[in-house]
């Protein structure tokens, strides 16, 4: 699936992000849900199967138990699946709840309600509700002027450099502070500008 990862999370298009995150009744340990959520695609068939988080990921892709909690527990799952004939792609994402974990218990559980669907024999029903969850394809990336502030006209790579170095003082996510997803996009424009300029 172009554009998405696994590690930092790749959150959907379709999905407004969570403004007041809450705990869950889940009680669930991490590996638990994990295991839980790869066997629920596998029983819906899922295939090319991504699980994309702020927990670095393992050998096998999936996220590790983690030490601590990201700031940010969101969690996104992407697959492909077989519709009328032909492979579709899906993305689910959850980011109610405050522990990562939770939110994939969320999505685990969100799945079974659908194959619970699917089992009472409204089959078409159910391919209407994962209609929702289509994915859209990846955002194409602002232009590298509009994220690193540089503005139109002839520029030389050191100011560009120089506006760069003073957006990672701002950013940079070292000592509890700065903004991870900010610094992801600043470092990706500053790379786009490297290739256009010949830094």
């Amino acid at each position: 699936m172009h554009g998405v990862a696994p590690y930092p999370l790749y959150w959907p298009l379709q999905y407004p992000r969570c403004l007041a995150r809450r705990k869950a009744l889940f009680k669930v340990e991490f590996a638990a849900a994990r295991v839980s959520l790869v066997r629920e695609l596998e029983i819906l068939h899922a295939k090319d199967v991504l699980l994309s988080s702020n927990i670095p990921i393992r050998r096998d892709g999936l996220p590790m138990v983690p030490d601590r909690e990201p700031d940010d527990p969101g969690v996104a799952v992407y697959f492909s699946r077989l519709v009328g004939g032909r492979e579709k792609p899906f993305a689910l994402a959850c980011d109610v709840f405050t522990k990562v974990r939770w939110n994939i218990r969320a999505i685990q559980a969100t799945l079974e309600a659908l194959r619970t669907i699917e089992r009472n024999g409204t089959t078409t029903m159910m391919e209407q509700a994962f209609s929702g969850f289509a994915q859209l394809p990846p955002k194409s990336d602002p232009p590298w002027r509009e994220v690193l502030g540089v503005p139109a006209g002839p520029c030389d790579f050191a100011k560009v450099k120089a506006r760069y170095l003073e957006l990672v003082r701002e950013n940079h996510t070292g000592a509890g502070g700065g903004d991870h997803q900010r610094m992801v996009d600043v470092n990706a424009a500053f790379e786009r500008a490297k290739i256009e300029l010949g830094g």
